[in-house]
């Protein structure tokens, strides 16, 4: 075994590896910034381990890393920098690695590379990570949700159990001020130790696409992109010497460009975390001489490892997040525009051997505009996962855990009630036994309720194989029909075959070690009907999901009551891959079963439509358990990707906790409803006509059909309008005791002015006979007497010097009197109502409009003159006498002559 110590002296980061020592030493923590190609992730675990001093007292340490592939490169990278094999085997075994359903670590293991996901189960086991002396956090940039909360797990152990173990948050850019305050103690912020890069120059070519085209959403990416993209790569092949690195948002978009690069004359490889393992090998280990490659990578590439003979980035500007949407139950990854931060670490790909060139498929224009760097996935992720964790460490709320940034509150909350829900947590927050066994199946906690009561029903092995299949998502070309999707797994012989399996053996093991006593296979058909099926051995009794270190811990153990009342119910034995998948499948998200309505279209539980694709083969199914969904922007409902065949029986038992029975009286469809309704959420199993509801249910119904729909579902008649008008003036003018008769005033106080009407009220029509004009005058300022001055400060109508009693019009803002020119001569100054001047409206003898004023006055010195000299001759046998303020009124023509 000999040390490669040429290529440890060309990592850069050596150069500071005494002063991190120092800052460990001194402070037990550190932030190390260090550009990708410098070594932070493969030398400095190995000098910190004390490998590198040859024999000797070597010192535990553990590295964590986002991505499988990341792990078991740089494991296999530190492992050939020592000269030894990876992990157990003979003669070595100092470095190795674990992620999920693979160790390749033993007794000699020295420094070992987890995935954060491993790191959080190994913590909930065994809090003080006994034997190791430093942790690091590796691409904490990144901001992973398992990166954030093992942090914060560790910061709690060194600060209880283990003030000793040395912590590094190891970042590849500059924005290290959050993570030095995170890992800081009493005595400040703890040190950044930064090494200079050694990246070569690498040249930016702005490559947007000829023609504008559609912003991603959702999981979809416009095809023109895609195929910009696949020329692109063309043309750094013709312009460029060297490999090509492409960055693509997901797998779809990955296989579609590969397509799209059939014939250009290199090797076409795809990177991404459902790649099997010798295909990522085979990538990473470079071309051995060959050809030129086309690597087509997920941002799994962006950092972690070296993609070597690598001289061109082409970057689609496009990466993946994980969004949630609580109202609908519905949480997926979206496709987003990649951050500035994201660009600059994927264009570094360029430049880890020598000088290089990125082609970006955006403009320089559009690049100011990219968010500076990744949102932290505890802003924006389901944190289902998460708040369990949390329960199992003894601070529910997470409160007590050193964060980055703070869970929000909304998304906390909707995990709280899907623990609750699946009997993860009790009505405190804190974990229960059976939630401490479901954070330990390395699961999302949804799954390990379908994985634990799913095997009670359809034994162990089903179970875990369709888990097996929702925690990874088949590939689109094994269709919609999860049933459909599990045979052709296994029968595939494909890479997602591969992993399927020994996915299903890791869960089925999972669960034998969970319950030794009870074999695993299928032959477990029968459904135990008590609480000890889920609690198994020991429930209750001291602390089975490990535990936070911290005084005043609960702990996670509880009596045989956590049985959540959404478990299986019944005997009965399910058989059939469509049975099966369909159980499994609403066990896991049993507000997602649904059924079907008008056509081929369906309804969730949780209340969203679904829409299943055209010539889907599950379209004939009554009953579905909808496994994956998204719902496009400004779509009315979602689009079903992943469902399973199922039945009511299934679907009442997976989501009996969504199940409700009673009497509904609500106003719906214009009108009051009366029925006994019987719902799995959102869905109505049952409904029957109320022939006599309770009356003040119907009331309260009548009083939201009011609130909806305003006070035109009364009687209105022209004297209850007025009637409203002038009410309304008078509060506007006076204010109280005069009140408002607003539609939101009157809604408000509904209940005051319409009875007893209201009470006697069964439905629309007999609100529609409701005089609104008696009842709006119990709204009057009876009580201080106010009330009966009523017509003297807003008269209904206006004697006018002609004797006639002319209607003022309150409907506008100033009160509106319509009067013939001739009816006023004589009156010198404009009437009034509370104290406000009517605006007279003048009107020719044919009844239309020649003036308006509110100053009579003035009017007859000024205005009149014109209108007699314009009209006098249109209609002769009216007076027109040159002093109106002297004349005599008259409602009549001149006498015949």
């Amino acid at each position: 075994m000999t040390i490669r110590t040429d290529a440890l002296s060309r990592l850069p980061v050596g150069a500071c590896v005494p002063e991190l020592l120092g800052a460990l030493d001194a402070h037990g923590g550190a932030v190390l910034c260090a550009p990708p190609g410098t070594g932070k992730t493969t030398l400095v675990p190995l000098a910190l381990s004390g490998l590198l001093d040859g024999p000797g007292r070597h010192r535990r340490v553990l590295v964590a890393e986002p991505r499988r592939i990341a792990a078991r490169a740089a494991a296999r990278r530190m492992a050939w920098l020592l000269g030894e094999p990876v992990g157990d085997g003979a003669g070595g075994g100092r470095v190795g690695f674990t992620v999920r359903g693979e160790r390749r670590a033993g007794p000699r293991t020295v420094v070992e590379v987890v995935t954060t996901g491993v790191l959080l189960q190994r913590l909930q086991r065994d809090p003080e990570l006994a034997g190791v002396d430093t942790v690091i956090l590796d691409e904490c940039h990144e901001r992973h949700l398992d990166a954030d909360t093992a942090a914060a797990f560790l910061l709690d152990v060194r600060a209880t159990l283990r003030p000793e173990l040395r912590l590094i948050a190891a970042s590849a850019t500059s924005d290290t001020t959050g993570w030095a305050r995170l890992l800081g103690t009493g005595a400040g912020p703890a040190p950044v130790v930064t090494a200079e890069g050694a990246a070569h120059p690498v040249q930016v070519v702005w490559s947007p696409p000829a023609r504008p085209v559609r912003p991603p959403h959702g999981t979809r990416t416009d095809p023109a992109l895609l195929a910009h993209v696949a020329s692109v790569v063309r043309r750094a092949l013709a312009e460029r010497a060297g490999d090509v690195l492409c960055f693509l948002p997901g797998v779809g978009e990955i296989a579609r460009v590969a397509g799209q690069l059939a014939g250009c004359g290199a090797e076409v490889l795809q990177v991404h975390g459902r790649a099997p393992a010798e295909v990522q090998d085979a990538v990473l280990a470079g071309s051995g001489g060959g050809g030129r490659r086309v690597v087509l990578a997920t941002s799994v590439a962006e950092s972690s490892l070296t993609v070597p003979g690598v001289r061109v980035v082409v970057d689609s500007g496009l990466a993946r997040e994980p969004r949630v949407d609580h109202a609908r139950g519905l949480s997926a990854l979206t496709t987003v525009r990649a951050s500035r931060a994201s660009a600059r670490q994927r264009a570094g790909r360029a430049g880890r051997e020598a000088p290089g060139t990125v082609y970006r498929c955006w403009s320089e224009a559009d690049d100011a505009r990219l968010p500076p760097l990744p949102a932290p996935e505890i802003a924006v992720a389901d944190l289902t996962a998460f708040a369990l964790q949390a329960a199992c460490w003894g601070d529910p709320d997470a409160s007590g855990l050193s964060l980055l940034d703070p869970p929000p509150g909304g998304a906390m909350a909707a995990a709280r009630e899907v623990l609750t829900a699946i009997g993860a947590v009790d009505e405190r927050g804190a974990a229960t036994a059976r939630g401490a066994r479901m954070a330990r199946l390395g699961v999302h906690p949804r799954l390990a309720r379908a994985l634990l009561d799913g095997a009670e029903r359809v034994g162990a092995r089903r179970a875990a194989e369709v888990v097996a299949l929702l925690s990874e998502e088949p590939p689109r070309e094994y269709g919609d029909d999860l049933a459909a999707a599990w045979r052709a797994a296994r029968a595939g012989g494909d890479g997602y075959a591969a992993r399927w399996r020994q996915e299903a053996r890791r869960l089925e093991r999972a669960l034998a070690a969970d319950h030794p006593a009870r074999p695993a296979g299928p032959g477990r058909d029968r459904v135990a009907s008590g609480p000890a099926a889920h609690d198994g051995p020991g429930a209750g009794q001291g602390d089975p999901g490990g535990g936070r270190p911290s005084a005043g811990r609960t702990p996670a153990g509880h009596p045989p009551a956590d049985r959540p009342a959404s478990g299986p119910a019944g005997g009965v034995r399910v058989t059939g891959d469509d049975a099966v998948a369909g159980l499994v499948a609403a066990l896991a998200f049993p507000e997602r079963v649904a059924r079907v309505r008008a056509g081929h279209s369906y309804l969730m539980a949780a209340g969203t439509g679904a829409e299943l694709a055209d010539g889907s083969a599950l379209r004939s199914a009554p009953w579905l358990a909808v496994a994956v969904a998204d719902r496009p922007v400004a779509a009315a409902s979602a689009r079903v990707r992943l469902a399973a065949v199922t039945d009511e029986d299934t679907a009442r038992a997976a989501a009996s906790a969504l199940a409700s029975s009673g009497v509904e009286v609500a106003w719906a469809d214009g009108d009051v409803v009366a029925r006994e309704v019987e719902r799995l959420g959102a869905i109505e199993l049952r409904v029957r006509p109320l022939a006599s509801p309770d009356p003040a249910l119907i009331r309260e119904a009548l009083l939201d059909g009011l609130r909806r729909e305003g006070p035109v579902l009364l009687r209105w008649t022209a004297d209850a309008g007025r009637l409203r008008e002038r009410m309304a003036f008078l509060h506007r003018v006076l204010g109280e005791p005069w009140p408002e008769v607003s539609d939101a005033a009157l809604l408000e106080r509904a209940e005051e002015w319409l009875e007893p009407e209201l009470s006697a009220a069964r439905r629309r029509a007999d609100l529609a006979r409701i005089d609104a004009g008696q009842a709006l005058g119990r709204l009057l300022p009876w009580s201080t007497g106010d009330a009966a001055r009523l017509d003297e400060l807003a008269p209904e109508r206006i004697e006018v010097p002609s004797g006639s009693r002319v209607r003022v019009d309150y409907a506008a803002e100033q009160p509106v009197l319509a009067v013939k020119l001739q009816e006023m001569f004589g009156l010198a100054r404009t009437p009034r109502v509370a104290g406000v001047p009517v605006l007279v409206h003048l009107l020719s003898p044919a009844g239309r409009p020649v003036a308006v004023t509110a100053d009579l006055e003035s009017f007859w010195a000024d205005g009149y003159r014109s209108v007699r000299a314009e009209l006098r001759g249109r209609y002769p046998r009216h007076p027109w006498p040159e002093d109106p303020r002297t004349a005599a009124p008259t409602r009549r023509t001149n006498a015949r002559r």
